[in-house]
């Protein structure tokens, strides 16, 4: 562990608190002096002591001692993604990786002919999904409407209404859904 950009992380965690030492100090029960040794990154501390200070800071743990830099990218090989088989024989791929604070989720489905899945939603406001078709045609039904989509045609929707998918056709149904879900507030984050 780097202990300069583990102090950095501490410090602008703190800064952005509008907390001082002292008050970060209360906040953990880790005395002043070892606080600024954490974040001048001349003091290795112990678990227990992180623990505290991210306590103190209103984090996870997790959240002082991982490298941001290694969630700036993630790959994802084809065989690495989950493919879910759902009952009704539609099954869907999560392209999207689990990336905390995220709330975005990318998703390949591909519906056999006559397979309705049923009705979702509503996600908290301010939730939105984009699906584009790629192959047959897919029956959407958003609230009390009802469209179909094409294969190259593509749709948002504000994804707080409970909304449905089924392929009424003879033929498979593959579609894209991109999803930005927001989470309540007070809904915990990775």
């Amino acid at each position: 562990m780097d202990l300069v950009a583990l102090g950095k992380r501490v410090q602008v965690l703190r800064a952005e608190r509008g907390l001082t030492l002292q008050a970060l100090a209360d906040r953990s029960s880790v005395s002043p002096s070892m606080l600024s040794s954490v974040e001048r990154g001349e003091k290795a501390s112990t678990v227990v002591v992180l623990d505290r200070i991210a306590t103190g800071l209103g984090v996870r743990l997790s959240r002082l001692i991982e490298d941001p830099e290694a969630q700036r990218m993630v790959l994802r090989r084809a065989d690495e993604q989950d493919l879910v088989h759902e009952p009704g024989g539609w099954s869907r791929t999560i392209l999207t990786p689990v990336v905390p604070g995220v709330n975005f989720e990318w998703i390949a489905v591909t519906l056999p002919p006559g397979c309705e899945p049923g009705t979702y939603g509503p996600w908290a406001a301010g939730s939105h999904e984009f699906i584009a078709v790629t192959e047959g045609v897919l029956t959407m039904t958003v609230g009390d409407r009802e469209v179909e989509l094409g294969a190259g045609d593509s749709l948002y929707l504000a994804a707080d209404t409970p909304h449905g998918y089924a392929n009424r056709g003879a033929v498979t149904c593959r579609y894209f859904v991109a999803a930005l879900i927001m989470r309540p507030r007070g809904a915990v984050s990775n």
